[in-house]
């Protein structure tokens, strides 16, 4: 096996049996009990995807046995692709606007199909806890942050007030990747742009998966244009908003008028996720680079409190 990259919570290694190769995945060895039962609940998710038209890496076997190699694992496709995180767009997408526009459409239509899937006819049923769910996220990320906070972070009060007064009354559960963005897809090599694959699902649960429409546009433009230290990609030609909205719409079937609530909680969370790590380093316990993730704490959760001034989402 060698080792590939992919991944903030488990190993990826390539698997090369018979000419074919696969792509194995299993906790890392310093933590191999905490991170088996996130693995087993990817499996079962890239199980459940099977025979939808959700990009995916087909599940080949897994196991809960650490008797075979030491650890649980599972072993799935692997994709014939290219990711944004391997050094920004490739080609022709570093240089042809109009193509790069087409991963963008991409990205909202793989959350889309997400969105769709029967997931009880799937198998999904306790998958995630969908009552209640968009009511528990202000409290679970504070109580989260209290954990760790050793800073003031502007706009915190100001948006988790917005989010509790604003909290959508219903919504319709489905599958929601948890931290769906360029950073976690992949897309088939050359022009026309398409999605080959939604990879690294250790967030996944059963909630609101307009939330994971709100991650897709965290720092879209024009608004996101002004963020300074948010944003990892150029995202010059990217399509307008209200594209990518109609797209989702059409695609989904979901209502998508109440978005900058979705858009606001998205930054609220990565705000606060991205803190715990900051954090750490100020502890001496995590290396210089995720230093970068200070200004970005801030940044997001100003832009969150930002946009709660401005929504017309009364």
């Amino acid at each position: 096996m060698k080792p590939l990259s992919g991944g903030s919570q488990n190993e990826l290694y390539l698997v090369d049996r018979g000419g074919e190769q696969m792509a194995l995945r299993r906790p890392p060895a310093r933590d191999v009990a905490a991170s088996a039962q996130v693995l087993m609940r990817e499996a079962r998710l890239l199980r459940a995807l099977a025979g939808t038209d959700v990009p995916h890496a087909r599940l080949r076997g897994v196991t809960d046995d650490p008797a075979v190699i030491g650890a649980p694992f599972y072993v799935m496709d692997l994709v014939d692709g290219w990711s944004p995180m391997n050094g920004g767009w490739a080609a022709p997408f570093d240089t042809d606007l109009e193509a790069r526009r087409g991963l963008a459409i991409e990205l909202v239509d793989g959350a889309a199909k997400m969105a769709r899937v029967d997931w009880r006819a799937q198998g999904l049923e306790g998958f995630g806890k969908p009552d209640g769910f968009l009511e528990r996220q202000v409290d679970r990320w504070l109580s989260h942050l209290s954990g760790y906070k050793f800073r003031d972070i502007p706009g915190l009060d100001e948006t988790a007030r917005w989010l509790r007064e604003h909290t959508p009354r219903t919504f319709e559960p489905g599958i929601m990747h948890g931290d769906y963005q360029f950073a976690n897809v992949m897309y088939r090599h050359g022009a026309p742009a398409k999605l080959a694959a939604i990879i690294d699902w250790e967030m996944a649960t059963i909630g609101d998966p307009l939330l994971d429409l709100g991650w897709v546009l965290v720092g879209w433009p024009p608004e996101g244009d002004a963020m300074k230290y948010a944003r990892y990609l150029d995202y010059g030609g990217m399509p307008p908003r209200d594209d990518m909205l109609e797209h989702y719409a059409r695609v989904s079937g979901r209502d998508v008028s109440y978005v900058d609530y979705y858009v606001i909680l998205a930054r609220f969370k990565l705000a606060i996720v991205l803190e715990a790590s900051v954090a750490r380093h100020v502890k001496g316990e995590a290396d210089d680079r995720v230093a970068r993730f200070g200004p970005i704490v801030l940044e997001l959760m100003e832009f969150a409190a930002s946009l709660s001034r401005t929504t017309s989402l009364r």
